[in-house]
């Protein structure tokens, strides 16, 4: 029998968490649905409880934090992972899960499909299809939803994922993740819906965009830095080329170096170009022995089991 188990962080959802973990246990009802409470402050663990969900603590505030804690707990075959707001459609987990066993993958996304502004704020949709795109362009993949909190994971992609995720920009990392590692994946439209009465986002748009942003290049940073550093390489080359040409030209002209001071800089800034240059390629052949070797231990472990017959 497959273990599968259901991860629903949650930071003060008292309003929200009873309907999601009865919805979650009825649509799976053989998975064992655990509430990490994320240090909230109102009953969300007492509700929970009561609606039939085992409830653990992680008390450093943040979504990255509850994930990353359960993920080190919970050993499991399948895991299921949605937040715990009311947001995403339950029933769509089965069919996720299906997917995941029947084409062995290790990540099904659940691309959010709303019909309202109240379901998700046309910032956000906009905030998404900008970190989406960068993403694709970046990592050269080809996923539409990166952001989405709704995702079923095989035992392998868990044990072998190493977050330092603090906040929302959770989903980054597991997108970086199964990019880095080509690992099997796909996306399933499901519904998302309006947060129940008295529920609250947690998110705020511009503290958590630039959070993502800087976690998108710094993961840019250190799994391509032949791109990062080869960018600043010719940068550097540049504005030296832009500084030195004309002080050549005088030279060849009339034998003299009336600019020394900006010949100093220029080829300083050279030299510097030349570095990054060099780091670059260095950077990158860690980078690539660091890459090889996650994924070595990756495909240690066994992929996800296949649909009983």
């Amino acid at each position: 029998m497959t273990d599968i188990a259901v991860i629903l962080p949650c930071l003060n959802e008292e309003a929200a968490i009873g309907p999601v973990v009865a919805a979650f246990r009825a649509a799976l009802p053989s998975a064992v649905v655990y509430v990490y409470d994320n240090a909230s402050t109102d009953d969300t663990a007492g509700v929970a409880s009561r609606a039939g969900a085992i409830v653990r603590r992680e008390p450093t505030p943040g979504k990255g934090n509850a994930v990353t804690r359960a993920f080190a707990d919970i050993d499991a075959d399948i895991y299921v992972v949605a937040d715990g707001d009311g947001t995403y459609d339950a029933k769509m987990a089965p069919v996720m899960i299906e997917r995941l066993q029947r084409e062995t993958l290790d990540m099904v996304i659940g691309v959010r499909a709303h019909s309202s502004a109240a379901a998700y704020r046309p910032g956000h949709v906009m905030g998404n299809r900008v970190f989406s795109g960068i993403f694709r362009s970046l990592f050269r993949v080809n996923y539409t939803d990166i952001l989405s909190g709704y995702r079923v994971l095989s035992r392998r992609f868990v044990k072998s994922f190493p977050s330092r995720a603090r906040g929302f920009e959770i989903e980054i990392e597991m997108s970086a993740h199964a990019a880095l590692l080509r690992t099997p994946l796909a996306e399933i439209e499901t519904t998302y819906g309006p947060r129940p009465k008295g529920a609250q986002s947690k998110l705020n748009t511009f503290a958590d965009g630039a959070r993502i942003l800087a976690r998108m290049f710094r993961f840019l940073r250190l799994h391509r830095p032949r791109f990062v550093y080869g960018l600043l390489g010719i940068f550097g080359v540049g504005a030296a080329a832009i500084f030195f040409i004309p002080i050549l030209i005088e030279f060849l002209q009339t034998g003299l170096v009336p600019r020394f001071p900006t010949l100093i800089v220029s080829v300083a800034i050279g030299i510097l170009g030349c570095a990054a240059f060099a780091v670059g390629a260095i950077l990158d052949a860690q980078a690539q022995h660091f890459a090889e070797t996650k994924r070595l231990a990756y495909l240690r472990m066994a992929p996800p089991p296949g649909i009983a017959t």
